[in-house]
């Protein structure tokens, strides 16, 4: 499906569609005042540390404190999003940062905070936050349909957006006349009604018939899909270049409320709410752009506006400009976080959404937590005014990085294309027998080759990106028509996976070359143990110890016989 195709599908419904399910609405609701206990707290965190140092490294560590936490633990937390209950793990994550939250209100209460336990907690509600985001992000599809996820992942930034247009506000009023404790403390209460939307949640999921990944396994898996996807490196790579640019407005935004316009906690808040109001005017038109705009020209265009919108941050000293601003930059800015969150969402299949939107979530944040330091330090050296114009500069160069690295169009490659039979088995194996060589013979015409060559590229990455190692294609030289595909898997129950990850478009690159192949007999596969220690009897006293058991792949179990084997060859497009 085109760019153009699925913005008719958003449009259809409209961005209010999903509020229509009452799992979805209730959820939203809650994440609404849980966004809004986040940035109360960020302002407190932000100004108790303005008002307790003057250094601008260590106020925009702040920032880093809440976000490095992402970036460190990202994979972890979407494979563990992946392995287990998302709902269990969401409610776990909140539990961790509602602790941070009430840690933080008691020692401001005593007296007791000090920029290192205030950077020090600001960490660990950053860390609750981290390890729930990826359970978070990827539980979206399973509280709305497939057809009304864009229109869900835009309204999830419309609330993160409502609330950073009032929460900022509200947090300014809010440290202004009760200090920081009662951001920290209003933060943590508000973390409770998400706690609440989650356990009455009854998430129903599909049980999988393979046993879970161990963590490190999923980690490696996770690491293996995106480094084998073009399309998800490019979305990476702009996400964090964009990142560590454009952060600089937000974490250089108390100094610039403070030294550029001579204000104080509410002028701060303000500020931090015309951001927020950009964002939500943005969210509402993603729909328009996305309509009359490729992805890439998109991104560009809001790159370029956010460059321009910066300079007029630091060149301006009058708040009504300054707030104008700020109010185009969090528009751009949310344009270009959404596209990006709704390619990932709907590029990457169910079985490694949460480590794909993990990845994700640690580009962003740790090019946000690198660029914060940064930008801290470069405001120590030279000020805040130049700081600022060396990032508008940068953000205006940053379109060039598209001529190298374009975006992909939206797709479906996502989609899930259903769980395939089980391969015939006839020698005793246990889930952990391997290697796994996995050996593809196709007949292919001479004039051909080119064209099935080419094929072969993709398939490649995609077997590599669902599990397999030692790809290779092979021409026979005495017969140029017989070409042999050759791919390993560790285990018995890694092929397994393997198979059966594969997307819609993935088993139709499988059927593209299944169409080259020519003869009478179907394209043949050959599953052999590469080392099959233990699948020879020692002597004839020893007993074969898989005769009773029932494995997966079993043809007994699977009632999948030799004959349709032989049949559903060609129609499993040579998984």
């Amino acid at each position: 499906m085109t760019d153009q195709a699925k913005t008719e599908t958003l449009s259809v419904g409209g961005i209010t569609a999903p509020l229509r399910y009452p799992f979805f609405r209730r959820i939203w609701l809650a994440s609404l005042f849980s966004n809004l206990g986040i940035l109360i707290q960020g302002v407190g965190a932000a100004w108790a540390m303005t008002e307790m140092t003057s250094s601008a490294d260590k106020v925009a560590l702040v920032q880093t404190a809440l976000m490095l936490p992402v970036m460190l633990i990202a994979m972890p937390a979407g494979a563990i999003a992946d392995m287990y209950d998302r709902r269990i793990v969401a409610l776990v994550a909140l539990s961790i940062a509602l602790c941070g939250a009430t840690v933080l209100a008691v020692l401001d209460r005593f007296g007791l905070t000090t920029p290192i336990l205030l950077l020090v907690f600001c960490f660990v509600v950053g860390s609750g936050m981290a390890l729930m985001g990826p359970a978070w992000a990827s539980s979206v599809n399973e509280q709305v349909p497939a057809e009304e996820l864009p229109a869900a992942v835009a309204l999830n930034g419309i609330s993160y957006n409502i609330a950073r247009s009032f929460g900022p506000a509200i947090g300014g009023i809010v440290v202004a006349t009760a200090g920081a404790f009662a951001a920290f403390a209003l933060n943590a209460l508000l973390y409770l009604p998400l706690m609440v939307a989650l356990f009455l949640w009854k998430r129903v999921a599909a049980p999988s018939r393979l046993p879970p990944e161990q963590l490190r396994r999923a980690i490696i898996s996770g690491v293996r899909y995106i480094t084998n996807s073009p399309s998800i490196k490019i979305v990476l790579t702009r996400t964090m270049a964009t990142g560590v640019i454009g952060c600089s407005i937000t974490a250089l935004l108390p100094l610039v409320a403070r030294d550029l316009l001579n204000g104080g906690a509410q002028t701060y808040g303000i500020m931090l709410g015309s951001l927020g109001l950009g964002s939500v005017i943005g969210a509402l038109n993603i729909s328009k752009v996305r309509k009359h705009m490729s992805g890439e020209a998109a991104v560009r265009a809001c790159t370029l506006s956010m460059g321009g919108a910066i300079a007029a941050v630091a060149l301006s000293r009058e708040p009504v400009l300054t707030a104008a601003a700020l109010v185009l930059t969090g528009a751009v800015w949310t344009i270009v976080w959404t596209l990006f969150n709704i390619g990932m969402q709907l590029s990457a299949p169910r079985w490694v959404a949460g480590r794909s939107l993990a990845a994700w979530q640690a580009a962003f944040s740790g090019g946000a937590a690198i660029g914060s330091w940064a930008w801290g330090r470069l405001t120590d050296a030279a000020g805040v005014e130049i700081a600022l114009l060396i990032s508008a500069a940068l953000m205006l160069l940053l379109p060039l990085l598209g001529l190298w690295m374009p975006m992909p169009r939206i797709s479906t490659r996502g989609a899930d294309a259903g769980v395939l039979a089980d391969p015939e088995v006839r020698l005793p194996l246990t889930n952990r027998s391997g290697p796994l060589v996995v050996e593809i013979e196709y007949r292919v015409a001479q004039e051909n080759a080119r064209a099935f060559h080419n094929v072969m590229q993709d398939v490649q990455l995609f077997r590599q990106r669902n599990g397999a190692y030692g790809w290779s294609i092979a021409r026979d030289i005495a017969d140029p028509e017989l070409w042999t595909e050759r791919y390993h898997c560790p285990t018995w129950l890694d092929y397994l996976r393997q198979r059966n990850r594969s997307t819609q478009s993935e088993r139709a690159l499988d059927r593209q070359a299944t169409a080259l192949h020519i003869g009478p007999e179907p394209v043949r596969v050959r599953r052999m143990l590469e080392r099959p220690f233990g699948s020879v009897r020692r002597n004839d006293d020893v007993l074969d110890r898989a005769l009773t058991e029932v494995l997966p792949g079993d043809s007994s179990a699977t009632g999948y016989s030799s004959t349709q084997s032989l049949r559903t060859r060609r129609a499993e497009a040579s998984d």
